[in-house]
Formats: C-alpha cells, sequence, structure tokens
C-alpha cells in the first residue's frame, strides 16, 4: 500500500470512527442508525472522489467544498460530538487528523 493509500485509508477510518461514536452517543444502540449509515456512505464516496486525495487538508480547511450543504452540516456536527471523544477512544488517530490539520490546501 502506497502512502497515499495509507492516507486516505486513515482518513475513511477517522470518518467511520467518528460517526459511531457519535451514532451510539447520540441515538444508542450498537450499529449505525439509518441516517449515520446514510453519511457514512455519502461521506466515504466524498473521500473516494477527492481530486487531493493524500495532498488534501483536513475537509474543513480544504478550498473545495464537494458535500452537499445538509451533509456538510450534519458532518459538522459529527465532528464537534465526537472529536473530543476521539481523543480518548483513539488518540493515535485523533492526533494524526489534527496534523493534516496542517496540509496547506492547494489552490485552484
Amino acid at each position: 500500500m502506497t502512502k497515499s493509500q495509507k492516507r486516505m485509508q486513515r482518513e475513511r477510518d477517522t470518518v467511520r470512527l467518528m460517526i459511531g461514536i457519535f451514532c451510539r452517543g447520540r441515538h444508542g444502540g450498537r450499529t449505525l442508525c439509518a441516517s449515520c449509515a446514510q453519511l457514512a456512505g455519502y461521506a466515504m464516496q466524498r473521500i473516494d472522489r477527492c481530486p487531493f486525495q493524500a495532498a488534501k487538508p483536513t475537509c474543513a480547511k480544504c478550498a473545495v467544498h464537494c458535500y452537499r450543504p445538509a451533509m456538510r452540516e450534519a458532518v459538522r456536527e459529527v465532528m464537534r460530538y465526537a472529536g473530543p471523544r476521539m481523543a480518548l477512544r483513539h488518540p493515535i488517530l485523533a492526533f494524526l487528523h489534527l496534523l493534516d490539520g496542517f496540509v496547506k490546501p492547494r489552490k485552484n
């Protein structure tokens, strides 16, 4: 697996885990509810189609906002809830995500 592929896989894993933390905390249950599963699927599509791939910054700092407005707000809500909890549950991924925030977005 190349460095680029590892970076994108880590991005997918981070988003999946954050949505899982959010769904368990807000909606209860052991598996994702329908709306959280839909959000996770949509987020995976967006990550797979990202034009920047491994050179991408975190989505919040990206110059290209590829999420529909409603989905973007849903992801923001997930991040606000799950972000602080990631530091306790998955500290390495949380730290790497923090570092990814320092990647400079490419200008189009």
